[in-house]
């Protein structure tokens, strides 16, 4: 598998109070492509960051209708998952991949 393919698999790091939080439990939060399964996930994880993953958590962001001066404005949905890694170990998302 190409590093191309590798990185497509990783849309961008969600970084939030929420997410800042969980980085103390060895906990990073990323969002990803619809189609991304928990296997792939761990397995590219692994081969760019040179980590230990020891537990993923996926979750379905559904689309939604938010209303913004008086109109109805469709904000759609994204997958995100939890990555857990092995204890001691961490990634730096300043850095950049």
């Amino acid at each position: 598998m190409s590093k191309i393919h590798l990185y497509d698999t990783i849309l961008s790091p969600l970084v939030t109070e929420k997410s800042t939080n969980l980085s103390e439990q060895n906990k990073i939060v990323f969002k990803v492509p619809s189609k991304s399964n928990k296997k792939n996930l761990k397995k590219n994880i692994e081969k760019i960051f040179k980590v230990n993953v020891t537990k993923i958590n996926i979750i379905n962001k559904q689309n939604r209708i938010k209303l913004t001066r008086g109109r109805k404005i469709k904000v759609s949905g994204y997958k995100k998952a939890i990555v857990t890694l092995k204890k001691g170990q961490s990634i730096d998302l300043t850095t950049g991949i």
